[in-house]
């Protein structure tokens, strides 16, 4: 991606959880960029064009850091795996750009475009999840169970989580970091091999807090 197309997706990130998707326009991420709008339209066509490119932007670079932990110990990759769903009342920008990927979602029925970046999100975090249980089994570390299923339920239940975190507000403000929890003791700890320990879910979230 070339300094221009970064510093476009940055704007885009920012504008969209100043105004979320529905209200954004172009002028807005060219205020967010300190460029022209026409500047903008050089590089994309349309609004479309730039929250498709943002969203391939993101799911890429998840990749790449997913990709970058591959020899760390299946233990550790799945709690931080977890840990990457929570957010608390403190983390309002998280929760303001989440909600405008929220409206976004709501699209997929009717756009295309933007359907396709979606499932491949999905996809994306299933896949990771599984790969991470089967390295677990082939390491010796987790019982031999169905990495795609158990994957699943896993981010059935995480995005379920941080849907309604969003959704209902202060009644639900740790719901994220409640369910990781749950997710943890209820599926996560009972495929562990006998003397297998997970790490500490609150050093993994402090080690994420450092690298952001």
């Amino acid at each position: 991606m070339s300094e221009a197309d970064e510093a476009i997706m940055d704007a885009v990130d920012q504008a969209l959880r100043k105004y979320g998707y529905a209200e954004l326009t172009m002028q807005d991420i060219a205020d967010e960029n300190e460029k022209s709008k026409s500047l903008l339209h050089y590089h994309y066509d349309t609004k479309e064009d730039l929250l498709v490119a943002f969203l391939d932007g993101l799911i890429s670079d998840y990749e790449e850091r997913m990709a970058c932990r591959k020899e760390a110990p299946p233990t550790e990759r799945i709690v931080e795996f977890l840990a990457r769903f929570v957010f608390t009342p403190e983390d309002t920008g998280r929760e303001q750009f989440h909600l405008a990927l929220l409206e976004m979602r709501s699209q997929g029925p009717f756009n295309e475009r933007i359907r396709e970046q979606l499932v491949r999100s999905d996809e994306t975090l299933r896949t990771t999840a599984a790969e991470i249980i089967a390295d677990g089994i082939e390491d010796g570390v987790f019982a031999d169970v169905d990495p795609e299923r158990t994957a699943a339920m896993l981010v059935a239940m995480l995005d379920g989580a941080r849907t309604r975190q969003i959704t209902l507000g202060e009644a639900n403000e740790t719901y994220t970091r409640v369910v990781v929890e749950e997710a943890l003791e209820q599926i996560v700890e009972p495929i562990l091999v006998d003397g297998v320990e997970l790490p500490d879910l609150d050093a993994v979230l402090a080690d994420l807090d450092r690298d952001e």
